[in-house]
Order: structure tokens, then C-alpha cells, then sequence
């Protein structure tokens, strides 16, 4: 069975991919910084995904764990979190979802030397594979579990293996999975993804999401 670890798995984003997650079939370790908490969210998982596999830890030991690696993580943690899981993200897919906002209302993204998150945690994790992906994906939407999620998950990144197999991740929760380009195309994705935070402020939503036709 494929083990998923969800680095900063505890908040609203990584419970709701988790859970969904572990619904489809998949092992999930939740990771924090403090293992107790970790386990605290897998037994909250588990009471929306019973006789799934879920189990908490801290983000050194689920990242070791893992086949493959999620970041929910806040940009201002990013270097201190991945510095700590480097080499056990070694050769691993590791896929960012970090919307680096310095301002949640209205939305303004941090100023990154990197460019972006994503190609801030491809520096950080220079043996790793990794993929911008989820960015526009709504949490509030990702725990109404009884329903199917709707729309596009926008993927980047430089290796097509580790694109492609995260597009899968996207299809286990009832999504399509896009190819956007390489690394250098997440500050696009995460300045999409504060245009959306702006426009469910705007319109009082909570799920605004994306989806592409012609494709």
C-alpha cells in the first residue's frame, strides 16, 4: 500500500487531502512538529475515513515513512521544516502546496528570492522531485466528504513521472490533473490561487475553483 506523508498535516488542507486520501485506499501519516497532535488529527481522520490506514507523527518520521511527501506547511516555517526532512525527502516526490500569502485579507503574496514556494522547496530539497500542485483546491470543499470534489488541479514542475503520478493523486479525490509546466510555473499558480482567495472574500464563497476546457 502507497504511503502518503502530510508534512503540517494537522490544518485544514492537509486533513481534508488526507482523509480523502485514505478514503481512496491510500496509508497516511499525518506529520507536525509535535507527534501528539500528529495522532490527534489521525484519529479526527479516521472518524471520517473508518477502516482506512491513518496515523500521526512527527514530520521527520512520516516523511522517512513515505513513498511520497506533501507539503501543507506555512511558507515562514518552509526552510526550518524541510532543512529538518532533507535527506529523508531524497529521491522522493515531493508535492507543495504552500500559498505564501503575507496578507490573508485582502490576499498579497510574500516577495520569495526563489520566485515561488514551489521553487523554494525544490532548492531546500535538492535530491527531491518536486511538484507545485493543489494550490486552488478549497479545504472547506476537500471535507464535504460525501460529495464528489469538482474542478482542475493545476500540476508543475520539471520531471513528467512525478507530474504524472500527482495528477493521479488528483484523480483518487475526483479531479483532473494538468499539466502546467515546469517549476518555474508555480509563482503562477500560487498567484492564481490569491486571486481565488480574493474572489471568495468578494462573492462571500468558500469553494471558488478552477476548471479548463478545450483540454
Amino acid at each position: 500500500m502507497e504511503t502518503i506523508a502530510i508534512l503540517g498535516g494537522t490544518g485544514k488542507e492537509g486533513m481534508g487531502l488526507g482523509t480523502r486520501w485514505a478514503r481512496a485506499g491510500r496509508r497516511i501519516l499525518i506529520g507536525s512538529r509535535d507527534a501528539a497532535k500528529a495522532q490527534d488529527a489521525a484519529t479526527k481522520a479516521l472518524s471520517d475515513a473508518p477502516g482506512a490506514s491513518v496515523d500521526g507523527a512527527t514530520n521527520e518520521d512520516a516523511a522517512r515513512a513515505a513513498d511520497l511527501v506533501v507539503l501543507t506547511i506555512p511558507y515562514a516555517g518552509m526552510e526550518a521544516i524541510l532543512s529538518a526532512v532533507r535527506a529523508a525527502c531524497a529521491g522522493k516526490i515531493v508535492v507543495d502546496t504552500t500559498v505564501p500569502l503575507r496578507q490573508f485579507a485582502p490576499p498579497v503574496l510574500d516577495a520569495m528570492p526563489a520566485g515561488s514556494a514551489g521553487a523554494t522547496a525544490q532548492r531546500l530539497l535538492p535530491d527531491a522531485r518536486v511538484v507545485a500542485a493543489f494550490h486552488t483546491v478549497s479545504s472547506a470543499k476537500l471535507h464535504k466528504f460525501g460529495e464528489p470534489v469538482e474542478g482542475d488541479v493545476l500540476v508543475c514542475g520539471d520531471d513528467a513521472d512525478a507530474k504524472a503520478k500527482v495528477s493521479e493523486l488528483a484523480g483518487l479525490i475526483g479531479m483532473r490533473g494538468i499539466d502546467a509546466g515546469g517549476i518555474d510555473a508555480a509563482a503562477a499558480l500560487e498567484q492564481l490561487a490569491a486571486v481565488i482567495i480574493g474572489m471568495n472574500q468578494r462573492y462571500k464563497k468558500k469553494s471558488i475553483g478552477v476548471q479548463f476546457t478545450g483540454i
